[in-house]
């Protein structure tokens, strides 16, 4: 493998950095992605469910509830005092620091994809350059002696794709992923506040219709 990039020259050294990053990022999001951090599932206000069995979850254990979604509905939960507006727009500017929180690195990784393959073919031109540029035309040289510069534009642009294709997928999925947390903390965010700004008799009937229009 050294030889290899030893053989690739120079731009191989980007191109390992991107690697490196693809890997790091791609292993940290898969571990920070998980639902259970995210979306804990004893948090999740389903239909025909008292607001008061996810306020008494909350409260139970505040070690379990480093989650986003226990951010927001703690943070809706401590503003409920001062009113409605006041506790949408503070459940609204938790789930903006929690979202860009989902986000952090995504947009890096899927900048990797994009530059990896540009690097490669960096790479393939300046192979192809220093391989005619050791070639005197005007004399009996070797053709051989191009066969290095080749060798270097081919590797760098295997490089390239191998580390392209993978960072492209990942960038997607977690892209995706992102998209479908975003959605769901939304949801719940506006049936935790209906819930909460309703008499306790009419507290089913009311996270029900809002189920319904969020759903």
């Amino acid at each position: 493998m050294w030889e290899l990039i030893k053989a690739g020259g120079w731009l191989m050294l980007p191109l390992v950095l991107c690697s490196v990053f693809t890997v790091a990022i791609s292993i940290e999001r898969f571990i920070r992605l998980r639902r259970g951090l995210v979306l804990p599932k004893h948090l999740l206000i389903q239909k025909n469910q008292s607001i008061q069995t996810v306020v008494k979850n909350l409260k139970s254990d505040s070690t379990q509830n480093q989650s986003a979604l226990a951010y927001i509905f703690n943070d809706g939960l401590d503003a409920a005092a001062k009113g409605e507006q006041f506790a949408r727009a503070q459940m609204e500017a938790t789930a903006s620091r929690e979202i860009s929180y989902l986000e952090k690195n995504i947009n890096f990784l899927g900048t990797l994809s994009a530059a990896a393959p540009l690097l490669g073919l960096l790479g393939t031109v300046v192979g192809i350059i220093e391989s005619f540029l050791v070639v005197d035309l005007g004399s009996n040289a070797n053709p051989t002696m191009m066969i290095p510069g080749i060798s270097k534009a081919l590797i760098t642009t295997a490089a390239g794709m191998v580390i392209a294709i993978p960072a492209l997928f990942a960038y997607r999925y977690f892209q995706r992923l992102v998209q479908e947390y975003v959605a769901e903390l939304e949801q719940q965010a506006t049936l935790f506040h209906a819930a909460l700004f309703y008499q306790e008799n009419d507290n089913e009937q009311h996270v029900d219709q809002e189920f319904q229009k969020v759903g």
